[in-house]
């Protein structure tokens, strides 16, 4: 319902609301849809960038980094 697009520095590239969720009866609901797409391709970039920083490292385990 709300698809938001964001680059590796988690800055915000895009956004998509479908028209069906817009209602000025229920803007809470869709205040509550944007912010959980925005956290989500926030954890999104940050599984990607711990993969590659894992691949980068060969495995290697640090502690505190992953």
């Amino acid at each position: 319902m709300v698809t938001v697009v964001v680059n590796g520095t988690k800055q915000l590239q895009s956004l998509r609301i479908d028209p069906t969720v817009v209602s000025k009866d229920d803007v809470e609901m869709l205040q509550d849809l944007i912010l959980a797409a925005i956290n989500d391709a926030h954890r999104k970039v940050d599984e990607q960038l711990g993969q590659s920083m894992s691949g980068l490292m060969g495995g290697l385990k640090l502690p505190g980094l992953f």
